[in-house]
This record gives structure tokens, sequence and C-alpha cells, in this order.
């Protein structure tokens, strides 16, 4: 995708939400050392992570990032995306706004820009040609690359698309949705056409399903045994029958179910690299593996078919 320099060669996006939370700082560096040393160029954090944990106020995440690439000397040879507004507040992408938030999350990563900027959540309050001037006014001042917008619906993303192109100024060039076997009403097929069309990059988050997709919850007693269990007992009726699928795939791939869920995700169209997190660095390598796996048409349709979206 020619317009999208940041995104080049892009396979696969580190996901961010565990540093400083379920990984500390030395197991943070070391994987994100084992994502550098195989090649990844591309990490996803936010503002906001993680800010659930008690006695976190958020900015953790990018505190451990930036502290990483300054203590190795790579900030030139990373891409880093960030994100603000998580909550969805009024006023939360003006531009004053997002100039304040940004200058934050500059100063925890120890950098002067970012890759990717993203509008976490919708802010239905400010007028969408205030927001994208903001952005613009960003990449204006060298401080962003690209804005991304996270959690959109097509309704309105085409709005802010429609109002920066009005407005002859460079609006989201990126989406990232929730999107994944299990997953796929928001980036349905009309939305994936939409933003194929309009050479709209996808980076999917939550590719394997916060986790349910690796194939560690196969029994009730499961749930119970992960932090994120209890909210993905909502799997535990369509799920068995896609793992079951998967088992069969990745066997035949001499792969895991995970990768099978990454490749599954690399080959839909306007995927430019599913999101991925790791929190210990032979995690990293079993998601660094799928980007070299390749599904044939008949596992792709078998896959499709073992959950019926509606």
């Amino acid at each position: 995708m020619s317009r999208h320099p940041s995104l080049a060669g892009l396979k696969l996006v580190l996901g961010g939400n565990v540093f400083g939370w379920t990984a500390d700082r030395d197991t943070s560096f070391e994987i994100l050392d084992a994502f550098y040393e195989a090649g990844g160029r591309m990490i996803d954090t936010a503002e906001c992570y993680s800010f659930w944990v008690p006695g976190h106020t958020g900015g953790e995440s990018e505190a451990v990032i930036g502290a990483w690439m300054a203590e190795r000397g790579v900030r030139k040879h990373m891409r880093i995306a960030t994100k603000t507004n998580v909550e969805a507040k009024p006023g939360g992408l003006r531009p004053d706004v997002l100039k304040a938030q940004l200058a934050q999350s500059l100063d925890r990563l120890q950098t002067d820009y970012v890759d990717l900027y993203y509008a976490h959540r919708d802010d239905p309050e400010t007028p969408q040609d205030e927001v994208v001037d903001g952005f613009a006014a960003l990449i204006a001042a060298g401080q962003v690359r690209e804005a991304g917008a996270s959690n959109f619906s097509e309704e309105r993303l085409r709005g802010a698309m429609a109002a920066a192109k009005a407005r002859g100024v460079p609006g989201y060039g990126v989406l990232q949705n929730q999107y994944n076997l299990l997953e796929r009403g928001e980036y349905d097929s009309g939305y994936q056409n939409f933003c194929v069309v309009n050479d709209v990059a996808m980076l999917p988050y939550y590719g394997l399903a916060a986790g349910y997709l690796t194939g560690k919850y196969r029994k009730d007693a499961d749930f119970d045994r992960y932090p994120r269990g209890a909210s993905l007992k909502k799997y535990a009726e369509r799920g068995p029958a896609l793992l079951a699928v998967m088992d069969r795939i990745a066997k035949e791939c001499e792969a895991t179910v995970a990768q099978v869920a990454l490749a599954w995700l690399l080959d839909q169209p306007g995927v430019a690299a599913p999101i991925a997190s790791a929190t210990t660095a032979d995690q990293l390598d079993e998601l660094v593996e799928a980007i070299d796996i390749e599904l044939m048409p008949d596992q792709l349709t078998q896959l499709n078919k073992a959950v019926p979206q509606g």
C-alpha cells in the first residue's frame, strides 16, 4: 500500500498492552529484543495502557517501550503506533486535546514523533472537520506520520474521510477494529470492501480473540485459570467447532492453532498485518513464525464456514 510508508513490508505488529502489566520491565525488554531480532519493526500501544490495573494511571506501556528504544538505540528502526481517547470522552478529539495528549505520549516514548496516531475511540461531540484538522496539524508539525481510527463504525469513518477530503487534509489511512475468526462484525464484508476501495489499511486487534484462538481454552476449568478467562466464556458454545477445524489444519501445516489464526488474518483483503501480544519470548517466536504459513484455498474455506457469521 504505497500511501502507507509506515506499513511497508509489515506482516506482524507487536501488541504493547502487556508491557508494564502482565510482562514486567525485564520480561518486556526480552520480548522486545526478540521481536527486533526477528525483524519485527512495529509496536502498537496506547496512552491508556494499563490504567485498568490497580495503582496504574495509564502510560505504563509507552514508558516501557520508550525506555527500551532509548536503551537499545533503535528508535530510527522502529515504527510506533499509539492511541488517544479510549473513553470516548466528549471533546476528547478536539485539536487542543489531541496536541496535549500526544505531547505526553511522546514524552513517555522518549521520541519526537510517532508513526501512527489513532483516535482510540470516536468523539461524536466534536465536529469531524475539527478532528481531521487537529490530526492534520500534528502531521504538518512532523509529530505524526499518519492518522488512524480505532473502534470506528463504517458510517463514522466515511464521515471523517469525507470531512478530510472536503478540507484538503490527510484523513484516517488506517483502521484498527476487532477482527478475527470468531468476531467479524466490526469489519464485515461491506466495511472491508469500503476500506479496500479507499486504501484504508486494516490492522486488526484481538487477532487471537484475546487468547481463545491459541487453543488454551478447551474445558470449563480453563476459563478460570487465566486472567482473561471469564470474558472468553462467551465463546464456549461456538468456539469448539472452530478449534476442531483449526486443530486439523494446524496438523496439516505443521503449525500451531495460533499460527493458523494469524495466517488466516494475513490472507484477508485489506488486512496489512495483525496485532498480537506475547507475554514471553517463546510466545513471540510462535507469532513471528505464523507469517510464513500459507493456507490453501480449501483450508480457508473450512475456516470461514466453521463459524457462521450473522
